[in-house]
C-alpha cells in the first residue's frame, strides 16, 4: 500500500486569494467571490488584502457565518504516547481553524483529539457505538449515541469534510477506506497506517492547509 501513498505537497500559497471587508473572500485571478449561502464560488470582481487559505476559512466561519463542516480525527483506543500527542495536536488545529472536530467519542486517540479541540475552544462531536451518551469521554460537547456498534465508523466518515488519521488498527483503517470511497480528503499523520489515496502529512498545521483548501474547493482546481 505504501508505494501509492500521496506525499504532502504544500498548496500554492501565492496571492490567489484576497479578503474584502464587504465582499468577503475573493479569487481575483478567476473573477470569483465565495458565496457563503451556497458554499460555492460565484462570478464577482473586486480587490482586497492578500490572504492564505487557512486564514480565509477562519474569517469565513468567524465573521461571515460560513458552514462549520466537521473534520474527523480517527485513531486507535490503544494508542502510543506519540499517537496521543499527534491526535491532541490534530484536535487543537481543527479547533483553531474554526471547525468542529468529530471523533468516536471514547478513549485513546479519540479522547486526546477531543481534549486538544476542547482546550482550544472548539466544538467537539462524539459519534458513539452504544446507545448510551454517558459513555462519551469528558471532552465531548455533543455526544451522538448511535447504537450502531462498529457501523458508526461510516457515520464519522460520511459526516466529515476530511479525516485525519493517527495510528493504525482495523477501525482506523475502515474509516480511512470509507472516507476515500466517499471522496473525502484522508490525511495520514506520521504514526498512521499508509493507504492508497491517503495523503501523508508531517504535522497538524500542514494538515490544516490541506483541509482549508478542501473546504474552499481549491484542491480540485489545483489538481485540474
Amino acid at each position: 500500500m505504501e508505494e501509492n501513498l500521496q506525499a504532502f505537497n504544500p498548496p500554492d500559497s501565492g496571492p490567489a486569494l484576497m479578503w474584502h471587508d464587504q465582499l468577503g473572500l475573493l479569487h481575483p485571478k478567476r473573477g470569483l467571490v465565495f458565496a457563503v449561502a451556497s458554499h460555492s464560488w460565484i462570478a464577482g470582481t473586486g480587490t482586497g488584502t492578500v490572504i492564505d487559505a487557512v486564514s480565509a476559512v477562519r474569517r469565513l466561519v468567524g465573521e461571515r457565518g460560513a458552514r462549520r463542516l466537521p473534520v474527523g480525527v480517527i485513531g486507535p483506543s490503544d494508542a502510543s504516547p506519540a499517537e496521543l500527542a499527534q491526535a491532541q495536536a490534530a484536535g487543537r488545529a481543527v479547533a483553531a481553524l474554526g471547525l468542529p472536530m468529530i471523533c468516536g467519542g471514547r478513549g485513546g486517540c479519540m479522547a486526546a483529539a477531543a481534549r486538544g479541540a476542547a482546550d482550544a475552544g472548539g466544538l467537539v462531536i462524539g459519534v458513539l457505538r452504544s446507545t448510551e451518551w454517558l459513555s462519551a469521554n469528558a471532552h465531548i460537547h455533543v455526544p451522538i449515541a448511535t447504537g450502531l456498534g462498529e457501523a458508526r465508523n461510516a457515520v464519522i466518515a460520511s459526516a466529515s469534510l476530511a479525516l485525519i488519521a493517527v495510528g493504525s488498527g482495523h477501525g482506523t483503517l475502515s474509516e480511512m477506506a470509507l472516507g476515500l470511497k466517499l471522496g473525502r480528503l484522508v490525511i495520514a499523520m506520521p504514526e498512521a497506517e499508509r493507504m492508497t489515496g491517503a495523503i501523508s502529512c508531517p504535522s497538524a498545521d500542514a494538515a490544516m492547509e490541506l483541509v482549508a483548501h478542501r473546504y474552499l474547493g481549491l484542491d480540485a482546481e489545483e489538481s485540474a
